[in-house]
């Protein structure tokens, strides 16, 4: 089944964000680059620790709405959910969401919508517009862009979210 959603990133958000979704009947493909986080997710396990979330994702996983896989394939949304880590002087490094819109930019399509989901400083969104259409001019004005940062504590994740 080609999933409705794909979410680029198995953490600490990306995880609950795609159970959540998952758990509302939509297919939802997680992808993370660490090929034991796939595999637990895909055994119907987690790899981190967040109250209820284990349920959600072996409920979502063993009705078939969740799969995780290193390799993103094509759908309706993406969400980039990627860490941010500071460099040098606290400067934030989006280099994590860059390679994640590079891996899906063969996939966006007219009419997709992708979303931004990773902590990141402002003007962040508008570089990675540009830098979608510098490579995939034609895509310009025919998908949605949006930012939708994370704002939640450790430990109430899936609370927060719903």
């Amino acid at each position: 089944m080609k999933p409705e959603v794909v979410t680029i990133g198995l953490g600490y958000i990306g995880l609950p964000t795609s159970a959540l979704i998952a758990s509302k009947s939509t297919y939802v493909l997680g992808v993370d680059i660490n090929q034991e986080i796939v595999d637990t997710v895909n055994d119907g396990k987690i790899h981190i620790v967040e109250p209820d979330l284990d349920k959600v994702v072996s409920k979502a996983v063993a009705n078939g709405y969740l799969k995780a896989s290193t390799i993103a394939i094509e759908a309706d949304i993406y969400l980039i959910v990627v860490p941010t880590p500071f460099k040098g002087n606290y400067e934030p490094d989006i280099s994590l969401v860059e390679a994640a819109t590079n891996g899906i930019l063969p996939l966006l399509k007219k009419g997709d919508l992708f979303i931004i989901e990773s902590t990141s400083p402002i003007g962040t969104t508008e570089k990675i517009q540009e830098l979608i259409f510098q490579s995939r001019p034609e895509l310009e004005g025919e998908i949605y862009i949006a930012y939708c940062p994370e704002r939640v504590l450790p430990g109430n994740v899936m609370y927060e979210l719903v």
